[in-house]
């Protein structure tokens, strides 16, 4: 059925009074308007250099940003080069570079103690060969073997170990396990007459101590790989003289990456020609004294006297690199302080094989019994070297340990002077900006510090060890109580600055 479209007024038209006047005053407006009739509308069009200078200020604001800009960069380089020049020109401690006997630990170990009471294959050098990794793991860096030699020992013989510790080839390979391992070797000859002379019919035969049987003994070790060798500062033995020609031979065998090395160890009734307070024996004869912290005796010594020694140790300690040891005796308590003592001393630390282990393990109180005796030995001997472990990362990761200033802190307070109690000692390692302070309490009584002792050192710290093992995080200097028989090592904090 078509659709009617004719006379419906609706279709097809809209009726706009507003529009009207526009389209001529037609009621009616097409759907579809033409293109022609559209609306003029305003074009947004992009400003020109000269509209934005004057919305932006006009020109005189561009010049004032380029100024800006530049003097910002200007102050920046001239802080930049004054930070330089602050840097550059602020006092630094120089570290002068140490040899390897000055920052290696020595480790006296004697063959002997390892023989095998059961007749078993196993020679004791080979057992001390055993013995090189737990070596590595404690830090060791140069083994001084002991007793290698028969006492009886000639200069015509030195080049023949004692066949009771085991064969010579044996002898040889430890010496090259000891030192891909690390660990340097060296020969202790106190205990050898090697002042005897060898009798023969040819009256031309020198001297031992600069005969030719002495220098190829010596010559020959060297060849082997040892890095030195340790005698005994008595004046029936070496001279001078003889001294200085086995400086002669192992300067020889001496690099700049592989030096070898004379010790001398002080003794008693020591050779005026000796003496070790001359700077040329130091310099010329010998690379490393041994002096013992503490005098051989017949009985331990007491908290005391033990004191005592300290204190004229630490008193009259000069600017030398020594190596310490200790040859006397003290009880189980008192020998971790003397570690401590050891281990943050300026010089070279030698301890005795199990120095390294303490007396009092410290077990876990959550093990049974049963766990405690079934215990591996390799556990229970890391559980006993806890502070030798922490004392030698502090050792050898410090600076000023290692070779800072050394400073004694005597106490001097009225706090201490006017007690009858064993008063205690302290002393202070710095480098730069890092202080290490050593305070020691050998009495029976419980010190508190007195916060006029050291006024001028840094009242904030943390602890890095102590021989209780019971001490750990920050630290104020007023508020440490010292234990009896108790050593603490404190890092300082500088004071910060307040802006």
């Amino acid at each position: 059925m078509p659709l009617k479209v004719e006379g419906d007024p609706g279709y097809g038209s809209m009726v706009g009074p507003g529009l009207s006047g526009s389209l001529g005053g037609s009621e009616t407006l097409p759907l579809l308007i033409p293109s022609d009739l559209e609306p003029d509308l305003k074009a947004w069009k992009p400003m020109t250099r000269e509209q934005l200078e004057a919305a932006a200020g006009g020109p005189g604001w561009k010049r004032f940003r380029s100024r800006l800009v530049l003097l910002f960069w200007v102050a920046w380089l001239a802080m930049l080069g004054a930070a330089i020049v602050v840097i550059v020109q602020s006092p630094r401690p120089v570290a002068t570079p140490l040899h390897w006997w000055q920052n290696k630990l020595f480790y006296r170990l004697q063959p002997v103690l390892f023989l095998d009471v059961n007749n078993t294959e196993s020679s004791a050098i080979s057992k001390v060969s055993d013995r090189l990794l737990y070596l590595q793991s404690l830090g060791v860096g140069v083994m001084i073997l002991e007793g290698m030699f028969m006492n009886k020992s000639s200069p015509t013989n030195l080049t023949e170990n004692n066949q009771q510790l085991g064969t010579l080839p044996q002898f040889h390979q430890l010496i090259t396990d000891s030192n891909r391992a690390g660990v340097r070797v060296i020969l202790d000859l106190c205990d050898l007459d090697l002042s005897s002379e060898p009798q023969f019919s040819n009256e031309t035969v020198i001297l031992a101590g600069g005969s030719g049987y002495v220098q190829d003994s010596l010559r020959y070790w060297l060849e082997r790989g040892v890095s030195g060798f340790e005698i005994c500062e008595t004046d029936h033995t070496f001279s001078e003289k003889t001294l200085t020609k086995w400086r002669e031979l192992v300067k020889e065998f001496s690099t700049d990456y592989n030096q070898r090395i004379v010790m001398v160890k002080e003794i008693s009734d020591s050779s005026p020609a000796l003496n070790m307070s001359k700077p040329t024996v130091n310099s010329s004869l010998v690379d490393l004294v041994l002096k013992s912290l503490l005098p051989q005796s017949s009985s331990p010594l007491s908290a005391a006297e033990l004191t005592e020694v300290m204190e004229t140790t630490l008193k009259t300690l000069q600017g030398e690199w020594p190596s310490w040891t200790v040859d006397g005796r003290v009880s189980c308590q008192l020998q971790k302080v003397l570690m401590v003592l050891m281990m943050t001393l300026p010089g070279t630390p030698v301890i005795r094989y199990g120095d390294e282990i303490s007396q009092s393990v410290n077990i876990s109180e959550y093990e049974s019994t049963k766990d405690r005796e079934h215990q591996d030995p390799a556990v229970k001997s890391k559980r006993s070297t806890w502070l030798f472990h922490s004392l030698i990362r502090a050792r050898f990761r410090e600076e000023a340990l290692l070779y800072g200033t050394f400073t004694f802190l005597p106490f001097n307070s009225s706090a201490y002077t006017n007690s009858t109690a064993t008063p205690p000692l302290a002393f202070l390692r710095s480098w730069g900006c890092s202080h290490f302070l050593v305070l020691f309490n050998l009495g029976s009584e419980t010190h508190s510090l007195d916060p006029d002792w050291a006024g001028s050192l840094p009242e904030e710290g943390v602890y890095v060890t102590s021989t209780g093992l019971d001490r750990a995080g920050a630290v104020f200097l007023h508020s440490i109580k010292l234990q009896p028989q108790e050593a603490i090592v404190i890092k300082l904090f500088e004071a910060r600055s307040e802006y």
